[in-house]
């Protein structure tokens, strides 16, 4: 089972640790938070233990209005095993009974600055990203013109040389050779390197090239969601590809189907400007304008005042 430690959490969220920072590495396994409301009340029966425990106004002000003596009662029943820590929002100060309810069984107690909501919902982006279930897939990942463009195809058939050259020409690389995928929500796929071949390519006859070395920390990006799939292959006379730009493919990954076009690659073509105008042209048509579409319409007018003569 993934976990990301209350620590890693504490290092990419505006939390700071305020009792118990001996036991920031607990296991967190989920990215779903419980604002326990009806646990206050006394109704434990489905009790999500496991989650992050996010206190807000609401549920401190409910405790200083609770009996003082069943208070602490309470935040002993909160504190379980498996509970990896406690967050208190809008700088509020944690009620002393769940100080002392934690620190006996050894939970972190966090304060952040911000509101509940906002809270919840920068934990929850962060804790997905790091719990999803990831895959890994061959390919070269960039932001291209602000698209996120997958090169796919056969091993040598140019993916990285592309990569290359797109980058010197102010693309961003995000991923070369192995990029981890994950899916943020039902509709959005979003792409990594492995942290072993960041900011890395492999150019067969050079080696490896320290991109961020050689062009600044402007051509890398550590993620970006994937728009656009562009798989190479090796041009063959005996295969026909579309030349009107009228169908396009989609690829299904993790659940996400995401739009895809084959490129046939041979001698004399460039294939980094080619990709520079397949992502210019695919950005175009989600701003609504396609160009098949425009010629079809004109060919289709054409014959019109042809038929009319």
């Amino acid at each position: 089972m993934k976990s990301v430690t209350v620590r890693e959490l504490i290092k990419n969220i505006h939390l700071k640790p305020i009792y118990g920072e001996e036991y920031l590495d607990r296991p967190i396994v989920t990215s779903e938070i419980s604002r326990p409301g009806l646990e206050l009340a006394g109704f434990l029966n489905f009790y999500p233990a496991e989650r992050i425990q996010l206190l807000g106004r609401t549920e401190t002000s409910f405790v200083a209005s609770m009996d003082e003596g069943i208070r602490l009662e309470v935040m002993e029943r909160l504190c379980k095993q498996e509970t990896p820590c406690f967050i208190i929002s809008r700088k509020l100060e944690p009620p002393k009974e769940l100080v002392e309810a934690a620190a006996k069984a050894q939970i972190p107690i966090l304060q952040a600055t911000s509101k509940t909501t906002q809270v919840s919902s920068s934990v929850t982006n962060f804790l997905e990203g790091r719990l999803a279930e990831r895959s890994s897939v061959h390919g070269v990942l960039l932001d291209v013109f602000g698209i996120g463009l997958l090169i796919t195809g056969e091993s040598g058939v140019g993916k990285s040389e592309t990569a290359l050259e797109l980058v010197q020409k102010g693309h961003r690389l995000v991923a070369d050779d192995r990029v981890e995928l994950y899916q943020y929500d039902e509709l959005t796929l979003i792409g990594e390197a492995p942290e072993i071949l960041n900011n890395l390519i492999e150019i067969r006859g050079v080696g490896i090239v320290d991109v961020m070395t050689l062009f600044g920390a402007g051509a890398i990006l550590d993620q970006k969601q994937v728009d656009l799939v562009v798989h190479l292959e090796n041009w063959t006379p005996d295969k026909r590809y579309d030349r009107l730009g009228g169908y396009m493919e989609n690829v299904e990954l993790l659940g996400v189907e995401v739009p895809k076009i084959r490129i046939p690659v041979k001698t004399g073509r460039n294939v980094s400007i080619i990709l520079e105008v397949a992502c210019m042209n695919f950005r175009a048509k989600k701003m609504g304008f396609d160009a098949t579409e425009s010629f079809t319409n004109r060919l289709t007018q054409l014959i019109a005042e042809n038929k009319e003569v």
